[in-house]
């Protein structure tokens, strides 16, 4: 069964791309995206194909049943059916590669979950780090201020829909469609 998630976002570790989402209110990562990081494979969906048999022959565990077949932007920009797993299921993944690059990610993964922990705990850190990873993408501050003022006027506009009975996804995208509102 294919899910299809709402966004597919960007990590970077060590200057490379690795796609992840929210589904079900847990982070999801792309498995072939973690594994071109950690062993530089010329064809990391071949490496995957591999590693999945070897790993049943080894250990007898099928690693296809920790991951999750959601659909994901590739570099195309259309959304494609990609194999992922949420943060548990990343480590044991990261643990079938043999990679030096391996401890460094577990740690960066860390890193990532904590400062996420943080943002929930405080939500200024999160609008700070958007706006740091929009400058960093290369964005003029002007632009940056135009989204950020558009994501907190879209977020009171929701609390608005939701304050007056908005309650499910078909009434948010019909209140979006009759606004003239397109995200």
């Amino acid at each position: 069964m294919v899910n299809i998630t709402s966004e597919t976002r960007i990590a970077i570790f060590k200057g490379k791309n690795i796609r992840n989402t929210i589904f079900k209110n847990e982070w999801w990562f792309s498995v072939v995206d973690v594994i071109a990081v950690l062993t530089d494979s010329v064809n990391p969906n071949d490496y995957w194909f591999k590693m999945k048999i070897r790993v049943k022959s080894e250990d007898g565990v099928e690693l296809s049943t920790i991951c999750r077949r959601l659909k994901l932007k590739a570099l195309d920009g259309k959304l494609r059916e990609t194999d992922c797993a949420n943060t548990e299921g990343i480590f044991r993944i990261i643990q079938s590669i043999p990679s030096p690059k391996a401890e460094p990610f577990k740690r960066w993964l860390a890193r990532v979950g904590y400062e996420r922990v943080q943002e929930i705990e405080d939500p200024e850190l999160a609008t700070k780090r958007t706006r740091a990873l929009y400058k960093a993408k290369g964005y003029p501050d002007s632009w940056i201020e135009k989204r950020m003022r558009g994501i907190a006027i879209r977020e009171e506009l929701t609390n608005e829909w939701q304050n007056r009975g908005a309650q499910i996804q078909r009434d948010y995208e019909i209140l979006t469609i009759e606004t003239g509102e397109f995200t």
